[in-house]
């Protein structure tokens, strides 16, 4: 299952991609359940409501899709999406998890994950235009793999952290390398508003495979300038999962970016800094393509 928040009259609604149109999710869930169907206003209500029965979920939407094909809101390639979740009550993102990208920063190798923050805030759609050049003239790329939780967890032991999550996306955390390094804490490099690309959709687990090897890819203005695979990850999404809930309550929405692999602009000869007009583009196997021009 691939769900999306869509534009609808300048507010976002949870939409689900059927046969390359989006159909509006609260709508099929009243075809499919009727009037037992419980109000999803954002993706953040769908999980909470419906994220520990997503297969069956599933299947009742696209069941219901099939079933009345005229209520699709619009091919997806011309609907307007935004995040696929806009109001997570938490965006926690991984730093240094691939080897060759700790190797190219000069730094040992984490024992422990290194997590810093960000905010719904920063979040863009999966095509919006990266609103963030006119404060930093070092403007970075990072494409990275995220998971979204599906339902709440704390303590959870690595061999049952994937049944928590409700799928993955693609996300590209931008980062302002001049302000992330002005001080030892790298937020205010990190959660500038409107500076971070994720989705196209949800991706849901049955639809993805094994989440450590997925091919992953950043493209500016059509030059390959990362290629790796998450095998290489460090601490791979069950251990992160695991670690993370070990000190804090992970609940439906919540988003966990897993980290970026070796060729990030900054550590380039000379570096490579993100211009307006440039064009930086993350495919994720099997789940997506960010594509954004930098405003």
């Amino acid at each position: 299952m691939k769900l999306v928040s869509y534009d609808f009259s300048g507010s976002w609604r949870p939409g689900i991609v059927v046969n390359s149109s989006v159909f509006d999710v609260a709508t099929l869930l009243e075809s499919a359940i009727g009037a037992d169907a419980r109000p999803v206003p954002s993706m953040s209500d769908l999980l909470r409501e419906y994220g520990a029965a997503l297969p069956e979920l599933s299947k009742r939407l696209i069941a219901a899709a099939h079933k009345n094909p005229k209520t699709a809101v619009g091919p997806v390639e011309t609907t307007r999406l935004g995040p696929p979740v806009i109001d997570p009550a938490k965006v926690l993102c991984i730093g240094l998890n691939y080897n060759d990208h700790v190797a190219e920063t000069g730094r040992a190798l984490p024992s422990h994950p290194d997590i810093f923050a960000k905010f719904a805030s920063t979040l863009i759609g999966p095509f919006d235009e990266i609103r963030c050049s006119t404060i930093t003239q070092n403007l970075d790329f990072e494409g990275e793999l995220a998971v979204v939780i599906g339902r709440e967890c704390r303590a959870v032991a690595k061999e049952e952290a994937l049944d928590f999550v409700a799928g993955v996306m693609v996300l590209n955390d931008i980062t302002a390398r001049d302000l992330q390094y002005r001080g030892t804490q790298w937020l205010a490099g990190k959660a500038v508003d409107a500076s971070t690309p994720c989705g196209p959709a949800l991706v849901t687990l049955d639809e993805v495979g094994d989440l450590q090897n997925l091919d992953i890819r950043t493209r500016v203005n059509g030059v390959q300038v990362q290629s790796s695979n998450t095998r290489l990850m460090i601490f791979p999404v069950r251990d992160l999962i695991s670690y993370i809930s070990f000190f804090l309550t992970l609940s439906p929405g919540d988003i966990i970016t897993t980290g970026t692999p070796q060729g990030i602009g900054a550590k380039r000869q000379p570096p490579m800094w993100l211009k307006p007009g440039d064009t930086v583009e993350v495919e994720l196997q099997q789940v997506g393509l960010l594509r954004n021009v930098v405003g």
